[in-house]
């Protein structure tokens, strides 16, 4: 080949090599700008479909932590515990009928003790009548003893029943099967709730009150997700002094539990 014609085929190939480096580049710089538009999109998208899961377990959480509380008197960290509780301990609800008129309450007739009135009079027809319906014998004393008579609580009726607990908190939603998953954090390798108590925090009052915290950290259901987008993320919530994750209650005062997503 003619050195001429070697030169302008090399110059043409050259040129061909630039140009094509360059489209590359191009298209490489198209991509960083996309890129570095939909990632934070992408991400905050999958923070909030995360967090409405993360929630409704927090929620679940704190249910469960106050119906312990109000049997117990007291929160429990001890999650193993509170889910041996929600299988163990049955629901005591009150059958209500009836109510008390304002006459009645001027009278100074209370709920407490109507209930006693009619606790006695059942005790009294339960011995007559043996094996009879509760019913029977609510019809019976309503009708028949004296005391609820002068007392005008004829209708009025109290009985203590018992439900399966996670039936009643949670129905349609856990069973005693899986009931366990409220421990746990949402898009994680079965990672527990963080969770803190104080049976024993005293307001300046003098007051003692029971407080505790459970917390879901941002790192533990968003680890997979853009590393430099979690980064930003949690920088930007220490600095507004806010905890970088979901959690309900506080441990430095009573909040009645409330939820940082509230």
């Amino acid at each position: 080949m003619r050195p001429e014609i070697n030169y302008i085929v090399n110059n043409m190939a050259q040129k061909i090599i630039i140009r094509t480096l360059l489209a590359l580049a191009v298209v490489y710089l198209a991509y960083l700008c996309i890129d570095s538009v939909v990632t934070p999109i992408r991400f905050e998208e999958t923070r909030l479909e995360r967090e409405a899961k993360v929630t409704e377990r927090l929620i679940a959480l704190r249910t469960a932590e106050a119906e312990f509380k109000l049997e117990k008197g007291r929160f429990t960290a001890d999650l193993d515990s509170l889910i041996l509780f929600l299988k163990t301990t049955p629901k005591k609800d009150v059958l209500k009928e009836g109510a008390l008129t304002d006459k009645q309450l001027e009278n100074g007739l209370t709920e407490h003790k109507a209930t006693a009135i009619l606790e006695r009079a059942r005790k009294v027809a339960q011995a007559k009548m043996k094996n009879a319906s509760d019913s029977a014998i609510y019809a019976y004393i309503w009708e028949n003893n004296t005391e609820v008579k002068a007392n005008g609580l004829q209708g009025f009726r109290r009985d203590t029943i018992y439900k399966d607990m996670i039936e009643v908190l949670f129905k349609g939603m856990y069973t005693a099967d899986n009931i366990d998953e409220i421990t746990y954090i949402p898009y994680t390798d079965h990672l527990r709730f963080e969770v803190e108590v104080n049976n024993h925090y005293t307001t300046s009052q003098g007051i003692r009150v029971p407080i505790m915290e459970a917390r879901a950290p941002f790192e533990a259901y968003l680890k997979d997700l853009d590393k430099q987008e979690l980064v930003n993320l949690i920088d930007k919530e220490q600095k507004l002094d806010h905890y970088a994750g979901l959690k309900f209650g506080a441990m430095d005062a009573p909040n009645n539990n409330a939820g940082n997503w509230e």
